[in-house]
């Protein structure tokens, strides 16, 4: 969930937004009505377990082989894209 607040809000609420950062909410803190800041958790809310995804992603075979010549030189000249 996320909350919107004031300048002066967060302020005089900073220790109460923290707490409700800490349960896993953002908090978009707003000037004149325009978000200026967002504060969010470090730290993620559940753990990572490796292996978790396992038989979830297929590497192709020719995964690491050169790109070819057309993708290289789109990366060294880029154009503008066509609409």
């Amino acid at each position: 969930m996320t909350i919107n607040v004031s300048v002066p809000e967060a302020t005089i609420q900073l220790t109460e937004l923290l707490h409700r950062v800490r349960q896993g909410e953002e908090v978009i803190i707003s000037e004149a009505g325009i978000p200026v800041a967002r504060i969010s958790p470090v730290y993620s809310k559940s753990p990572r377990i490796p292996g978790q995804d396992r038989g979830k992603v297929i590497i192709s075979p020719d995964f690491d082989l050169p790109l070819p010549d057309v993708i290289i030189n789109d990366f060294i000249n880029p154009s503008t894209p066509q609409l």
